[in-house]
This record gives structure tokens, C-alpha cells and sequence, in this order.
């Protein structure tokens, strides 16, 4: 633990887990704890205590600034969503102050597609915030995989637009809910082979996601696929898929000449940047603490600090 005196309480607050982030006078994490207390864990809701229990070995009477699901409808308090384009000043003038406390809520953002379907983020605004510079110069893509994977454009240091793909929750439903998983050995072993198979698959131009998901079942009935290669395949499809449909919303979006910027837990971010190499995506991985560094960016824009 470092003897330095920190400036900020920073707190990344989803939906299973939180971390909370002391912060210095430079924005440096001095100290950092998690916990399983995510929002759906906390059913009394009694989010204060759970931020106490957070915090119990470091000091709490600091200014706090928190985001994710912790301002969801099921949260502690509800913070509005922003319409993009929105920048660092328009995130922080939006921050929502949980009364009778030190804690203020980032909000999340909204946005529509070509259709005017409303897409959302919660969360994800701040490892935005905490990837790309800090100013109108701040210009290209992030992709931030997991349950609900978000594909987000920054142009002039603002959120233009993004995109969400639940590929995540897809695999593990039909992995666990459907005849699919049926003759998968289950294995904590990657099969690069069979995974890059899928990507392949799933990028063609006939692709078809519905039909081709079949294949994974099919392949191992022929064996033609191990069954310690029906997960990985099944992923590869998955992602393959969503990056073949990325990649025509990007080129929509002119936005194609940026490399994109993968955050996120290890594992996913490895497999991701695999599959962004066959499908000829430019990439580089972002930095493991783009959350609280874009929580005292935030914080910075709103005077908190």
C-alpha cells in the first residue's frame, strides 16, 4: 500500500463484481480493491454499506465518482443517459450526485442506428475516456469485448456512435442451453486451429449465422471436429460474425483507416486481437486501467479534483 495521499475514490461498478481505485494528485493508482458486489449482489440495496465494506482498509472521505451498472435503474441512483456525440465535458456535466453522499455518477450513453433503433453503454464511456487523449484530437476506434460487446467511434475527442453485439451471451446460451453443446468436451484448453476455422467460416460472404452455427454440431457428428474444438469453433463463428458485421459498420462509418483498440480481460482481448489479424483489422490492445483512468479524467472535467 503507498504512503501517498490519494486525491480521488474512483469506482468501476457492474453488474457481478466492483473495483474501487484510489487515485493521486496525477491520476496514479495508489491502491485498488474488489469485491463480488456487484448490483445484483447487493439485494438489500444497501449500496452504501457495500462501498463501506469496499473500503475498509483504506480512507472513504474522498470525493468519489463511480460508473457502470451502479447507475442503472437497478443501482443505487439512476443516471440519465447522454446522446452521443458526447466528449469528456458533456459526460461530466451530466454526473449524477447520489444524495446525502460524497458519490457522483457517471451517466451512460445512447445513441441510434441507421434504422433508429436505440443502442446503449454503461460503463464502457469511462474505459473510452480512460484509452484515447484527452482532448479534440482524440480520433479512433474501440472495441471493448464481453456479455454485450461494444464497437465505439471516438472522433474529436467525442463518442460519435457505437454498436452492440451480445456474442458473448450467445455463446454461452447455445454452448449451455442448446443440442449444440451437446458434443463439446468440455476444456479449458484453447484450440487456435478450430477457433480460427470459425472466423474463416463465419467471414465468407455467403455467410449465414443461423445456418453456419449448425455446422458446429454437424462437423463433430462427421468427425471432422474433436469435440475439444466445438467450443472454440462455436466461438470463432460468433466472433467471426460480429466482426464481419463491424467491419461493414465501420466502413459506413469511415472509419476503417483506424486501428482498433481492444479492452478488456486478458483471455477475450487475446482471442479477439486472433481474430481481428484474419480478418485483416489493424489492432492494438489498450491499457489494463483505462477504467480509472478515464474516471479521473471525468473527474478532472467535472472539478472534482
Amino acid at each position: 500500500m503507498s504512503d501517498v495521499e490519494p486525491a480521488l475514490l474512483a469506482v468501476d461498478w457492474g453488474t457481478s463484481s466492483v473495483r474501487a481505485y484510489w487515485l493521486g494528485s496525477d491520476g496514479e493508482v495508489i491502491d485498488s480493491s474488489e469485491a463480488a458486489l456487484g448490483i445484483q449482489k447487493v439485494t438489500d440495496g444497501n449500496f452504501s454499506g457495500a462501498l463501506s465494506h469496499i473500503c475498509a482498509h483504506r480512507r472513504a472521505d474522498l470525493p468519489v465518482i463511480a460508473c457502470g451498472m451502479i447507475g442503472s435503474r437497478q443501482g443505487w441512483v439512476e443516471a440519465p443517459y447522454r446522446d452521443c456525440p458526447a466528449d469528456f465535458h458533456a459526460i461530466a456535466a451530466a454526473l449524477t450526485p447520489v444524495p446525502g453522499t460524497r458519490v457522483q455518477i457517471v451517466p451512460g450513453l445512447t445513441c441510434r442506428d441507421a434504422g433508429g433503433v436505440p443502442d446503449v453503454m454503461r460503463g464502457e464511456e469511462t474505459k473510452i475516456a480512460g484509452t484515447l487523449d484527452d482532448g479534440a484530437e482524440a480520433t479512433g476506434v474501440v472495441l471493448m469485448p464481453g456479455t454485450h460487446t461494444k464497437w465505439a467511434v471516438v472522433s474529436g475527442g467525442a463518442v460519435e456512435r457505437f454498436m452492440s453485439f451480445m456474442t458473448g451471451e450467445l455463446y454461452a446460451v447455445l454452448r449451455e442451453h442448446s443440442i449444440l453443446g451437446r458434443l463439446a468436451v468440455d476444456s479449458d484448453a484453447r484450440d487456435e486451429a478450430s477457433f480460427a476455422r470459425g472466423v474463416r467460416h463465419s467471414l465468407r460472404s455467403d455467410a449465414a449465422i443461423t445456418h453456419d452455427v449448425f455446422s458446429a454440431r454437424t462437423l463433430a457428428l462427421m468427425d471432422e471436429l474433436a469435440g475439444e474444438g466445438v467450443g472454440n469453433y462455436l466461438s470463432g463463428l460468433l466472433i467471426g460474425a460480429e466482426l464481419a458485421a463491424a467491419r461493414t459498420w465501420l466502413s459506413q462509418c469511415r472509419a476503417t483507416a483506424h486501428p482498433v483498440t481492444v479492452l478488456g480481460d486478458d483471455a477475450l482481448v487475446s482471442r479477439y486481437c486472433a481474430a481481428l489479424k484474419i480478418a485483416g483489422i489493424d489492432n492494438r490492445i489498450g491499457p489494463e486501467t483505462a477504467a480509472a483512468r478515464g474516471l479521473w479524467r471525468i473527474a478532472r472535467h467535472a472539478h472534482l479534483v
